[in-house]
């Protein structure tokens, strides 16, 4: 059943139209991906579709009655004294004459708010970005709307968030709800989308699938614009070429031919070219010493709560360490320890030698909202040196998409992907090599994402970043460090993918965290129990020998299906076929995490056994 339509919209904010006779369709439990450039107009669309926002021509069509809830990207409550009171406001609940009906909307409220992790009674005046984007999140799923608009929802989610609004969205979809969602997130779109639309040039281009299968076909369909356009451009050369011969050859020619032209001409004003694309380039400077930073038993404690506890990390030149943990749990705290900029309170800190440290702060801080683009990139100069290379102030702009009537823009007139790129843009206009990122990938476009990836892989200084974004930590780190809870941190060699699979996130660390406030003791730390827990049952002996061969055989079945994905053809199987492809897939991974982490578990807990069981022919605690 539809549930909306856009037919021929329009829609334009200066000479620039950012809908240009659009057509699109949405489909009764659809979980559609709407990505794009920044400034495509990805979130004045969604604002169409739900009305706040009038088309200059065209229509939006709505089935009659349907219930839409949505999400924008910075989301406002009303003053009240709890996150309850200020959402029922949002909803207008206040106003709601049936008791009965407003006690049952706050119940499925107050559940949804303690599943985002959230105290209902809580004041929202001092709530963080992240908390209102969560409190929010939790009022449009306890609405239960036909149809959810999110835009950027994962922006300042912590990974536990992002997963938790992962299992609303595909739970909602089995009830046969639809959304449709902004989000730059590649991991989050493969997981949650059953169609990518893509916005560009004003134009709405679906692909059904996931965001993978998105990326094969984009790259198909750019090769086959790409050689289109030369062959327009070479037959519109040729005929300029032939309009322009001498006396004799415009005796002869026809009036068809100068028509056709003529036409060409407006064709190729009227075309609209694709977007440039990001270039970056980061100056290592000097080496560094081979030490760059090393904590030993380091603890840091904040307000009576536990940040840091017994932490021994050393960081070499050339590793790129990524900090993964929920809001709150002390990032940043821990990477201004490992700067030398603030002193632990327990155990040391040594830096290394010949440091020289590029900072990005997530908030901001470094930009003056008063100063223009090129001013704060290069006061008082027009050159800016990047190694060997000399640029112009305005070229160098140029590289990060900043027009010259751009540049004289003061900061705060910039979007929050602007303001990204431009302190990218600072950043690596001064040789580092000891690079601080601090949330880099926040607002910007997928493009500029994967530009940012292999700049970084690139690089040959010291990386230390902190990012909810598990695509960009897979494919830049080579080591990551994990909030575990309490102040206890753990190291895994690769990205966020390799730290799952050795169990970093088997346990909530809100439960953790919860259990030792209240002084229960967790599973790990009972006293007495260790000896017996190591001792594997034969139902988990059997697990243990079955382990490699059930890993191995739903990685051949997911490969097997993700195969099939990438068959040109894949998109005439329907979208039931494709639909029960994507939850089998979500299935097996789910799986796949499960084993590969009760494997780890229980071959340590096989070691653990190993050593401690006493010998043939020896009891327990007995001298040998």
């Amino acid at each position: 059943m539809t549930l909306l339509t856009l037919l021929d919209g329009e829609l334009a904010f200066g000479m620039t139209p950012l809908l240009d006779r659009a057509q699109f369709s949405l489909q009764e439990g659809e979980r559609v991906g709407l990505i794009g450039r920044n400034g495509t107009g990805k979130s004045s669309l969604l604002a169409a579709f739900d009305g706040r926002l009038a088309l200059d021509d065209g229509e939006v069509r709505r089935r009659e009655g349907l219930r839409v809830a949505s999400v924008e990207q910075e989301p406002m409550l009303p003053a009240a004294p709890t996150f309850l009171g200020a959402l029922a406001q949002r909803a207008g609940w206040d106003a709601m004459q049936d008791e009965r009906e407003g006690w049952r909307l706050r119940a499925r409220l107050v559940e949804a708010l303690h599943r985002f992790g959230l105290d209902e009674s809580a004041d929202p005046a001092r709530a963080s970005g992240g908390e209102r984007k969560r409190a929010a999140l939790a009022l449009a799923f306890a609405l239960e709307p036909e149809l959810l608009m999110l835009d950027e929802p994962t922006n300042h989610l912590d990974v536990g968030a992002i997963e938790q609004l992962e299992e609303f969205l595909i739970q909602e979809q089995r009830a046969s709800r639809a959304a449709i969602v902004i989000t730059h997130d590649r991991r989050f779109l493969d997981r949650v989308a059953t169609r990518i639309v893509e916005l560009d040039r004003g134009q709405l281009y679906s692909f059904p699938g996931s965001f993978s299968a998105y990326e094969e076909r984009k790259a198909e369909q750019r090769m086959a614009e790409d050689v289109a356009r030369r062959k327009f451009d070479r037959f519109w050369a040729q005929e300029e070429v032939w309009i322009r011969k001498g006396v004799e050859a415009r005796r002869t020619r026809n009036e068809g031919r100068v028509r056709r032209l003529e036409r060409l001409r407006v064709e190729r004003s009227e075309r609209r070219e694709r977007l440039g694309s990001v270039r970056m380039q980061i100056d290592a400077g000097n080496r560094s010493g081979k030490l760059v930073a090393e904590l030993e038993r380091a603890g840091k404690d904040f307000a009576g709560r536990r940040i840091v506890e017994d932490l021994t990390l050393r960081i070499l030149r050339g590793d790129r360490l990524a900090l993964v943990g929920p809001n709150g749990a002390g990032k940043s705290t821990l990477i201004q320890m490992l700067l030398g900029k603030l002193a632990p309170d327990r155990g040391s800190v040594r830096l290394g030698t010949q440091l020289e440290i590029a900072y990005f702060d997530q908030l901001r801080e470094q930009l003056d909202p008063e100063r223009t683009v090129v001013e704060t990139i290069s006061p008082g100069s027009e050159w800016i040196e990047i190694g060997a290379t000399r640029k112009h102030v305005m070229s160098y702009l140029g590289d990060f998409l900043f027009s010259p009537r751009r540049a004289d823009a003061p900061i705060r007139t910039l979007s929050g992907g602007e303001r990204n790129r431009l302190l990218l843009a600072r950043l690596f206009a001064r040789p580092a090599n000891l690079l601080v990122l601090d949330e880099p990938t926040n607002d910007l476009d997928m493009e500029s994402l994967e530009l940012l990836e292999s700049t970084l892989a690139e690089y040959s200084g010291t990386l230390l970043f902190v990012s909810h974004d598990r695509a960009f930590v897979d494919n830049v780190a080579t080591q990551t460090l994990v909030a575990m809870g309490d102040g206890t941190w753990r190291e895994f060699p690769g990205g966020y993918s390799d730290a799952a699979a050795q169990g970093a996130f088997r346990q909530p660390v809100a439960d953790t965290d919860s259990a030792r406030a209240q002084g229960r003791p967790t599973k790990s730390a009972r006293p007495g129990r260790r000896e017996a827990q190591d001792k594997l049952s034969f139902q988990e002996r059997r697990d243990l020998e079955a382990a490699p061969g059930k890993i191995e055989a739903l990685e051949a079945e997911l490969a097997q299906i993700h195969a099939r994905g990438t068959d040109p053809e894949y998109y005439r199987a329907g979208a039931e076929r494709i639909r029960a492809d994507r939850e089998r897939c979500e299935q097996l991974e789910r799986e796949l995490a499960q084993w590969f982490a009760r494997w780890a578990d229980l071959e340590a807990r096989a070691q653990r056994a190993a050593v401690t069981e006493p010998r043939p022919g020896t009891r327990a605690g007995s001298a040998t």
